[in-house]
């Protein structure tokens, strides 16, 4: 069986649609064991645009996986890709207390990711942008969770498309039994926003290789709130803030893994999307008003009107060097709009058998934090002022 797949996207402006244009559309080959990427609107349209493909065989069916005769892949062994960041790390932390066999895809760095190694990790050094690194990470692998997302200096193409291209068509190729990919609530509502479209073209891609597969689409970390707005306000810093409607149900990361890993063991949950998020909506004025009164101070806020992002967004798509920064902008856009960032969350409980009493709250969360902050500060205080007696 092979899958011819695009070797790179055609171009950059096949990702900004007009607001009458048809979402991407997903269509086979006359073969049905070919399968073509998908091509948007504006593409079909270019008759004269000749795509390049890469032909990767794959021998068997996705379920016949075989190190060699006799040695059949360990179901707990999974691969982490993204182990890094702020979702993976705590992927890889909940897989570890329970038991699996754990490697963690890693991009060679100056800095490497000792701690990984530290928790009882294995760590192996590739990079989605070059897939000739990918195919030896998956020996042996049972399982990929896949948290990664590129670097804010990337373009969003490169590894966020790209790289989970190549990243799937291995996956399928060397026969791994699932793959779970982590995309964005309401991804597919926003084509002009290119990461959105991508992520709701990565959900399509992977469900039309026929790997089998869990999607789990996410709302927002709570943990990016301490540095948006903890920290700064604990510092007496600015706080950015905008002056749009937009509400988002965080969710603790630490529930994100927990629940990842209850819907990987639920065989009633494969080949299913779902979303996770957190109990309640919350604008950027309700949470910067939380944190103000868990630190006992006022917020330092600056308000960016919407209007200025549009702006912004608008004058660097005309130059080539800021095209990343306009795509990065069309994300803050959508985040700054009257979009609810939520989910009803009770068919998903019951489905994987947990109760909502056990999902943590934002007040929950950053009380935690404030409190245990505020406790070491005034230790470090009363430290220093035993220190400066002078006999």
């Amino acid at each position: 069986m092979a899958f011819r797949l695009p070797t790179q996207l055609a171009t950059r402006g096949s990702f900004h649609h007009h607001r009458n244009s048809t979402a991407l559309s997903w269509r086979r080959t006359l073969s049905p064991d070919t399968l073509l990427i998908p091509s948007s609107s504006s593409l079909t349209a270019k008759k004269s645009h000749v795509q390049q493909f890469v032909t990767c065989s794959a021998g068997g069916s996705a379920q016949a996986v075989n190190l060699a005769p006799g040695t059949p892949v360990r179901p707990t062994s999974i691969l982490v890709v993204g182990a890094t960041g702020t979702l993976g790390r705590q992927i890889v932390r909940r897989a570890l207390d329970e038991g699996y066999d754990v490697r963690c895809l890693v991009r060679p760095r100056p800095a490497p990711a000792d701690f990984l190694r530290d928790w009882g990790a294995t760590v192996v050094n590739a990079d989605l942008s070059k897939p000739e690194t990918i195919p030896a990470t998956l020996v042996g692998v049972h399982t990929v969770i896949d948290c990664a997302t590129g670097r804010p200096e990337e373009p969003i193409k490169t590894v966020d498309w790209e790289g989970k291209v190549a990243l799937i068509q291995c996956a399928k190729a060397m026969g791994i039994q699932k793959y779970v990919f982590f995309s964005i609530h309401n991804c597919d509502k926003h084509p002009e926003v290119p990461l959105m479209e991508i992520k709701y073209c990565t959900e399509k891609f992977i469900q039309d290789s026929g790997l089998p597969h869990i999607t789990i689409r996410l709302c927002g970390f709570m943990q990016g709130l301490i540095g948006q707005y903890a920290v700064p306000i604990l510092e007496e810093k600015s706080v950015w803030g905008t002056d749009a409607p937009t509400r988002i149900a965080y969710m603790d990361t630490q529930d994100i893994a927990r629940l990842t890993f209850i819907a990987l063991r639920n065989e009633n949950v494969n080949g299913k999307l779902l979303t996770f998020a957190g109990p309640r909506a919350w604008t950027t004025q309700e949470v910067i008003a939380l944190c103000e009164r868990l630190a006992g101070q006022d917020a330092n806020v600056t308000t960016v009107p919407v209007t200025i992002l549009r702006f912004t967004r608008q004058l660097t798509r005309f130059f080539e060097w800021t095209s990343d920064v306009a795509d990065r902008l069309a994300f803050s856009e959508v985040l700054t709009s009257d979009t609810v960032f939520s989910a009803p969350m009770t068919e998903t409980y019951n489905l994987l058998g947990v109760d909502s009493k056990d999902i943590i709250t934002l007040e929950k969360y950053l009380q935690d934090y404030f409190t245990n902050i505020l406790k070491k500060l005034k230790d470090i205080k009363a430290q220093s002022k035993q220190t400066d007696i002078i006999f």
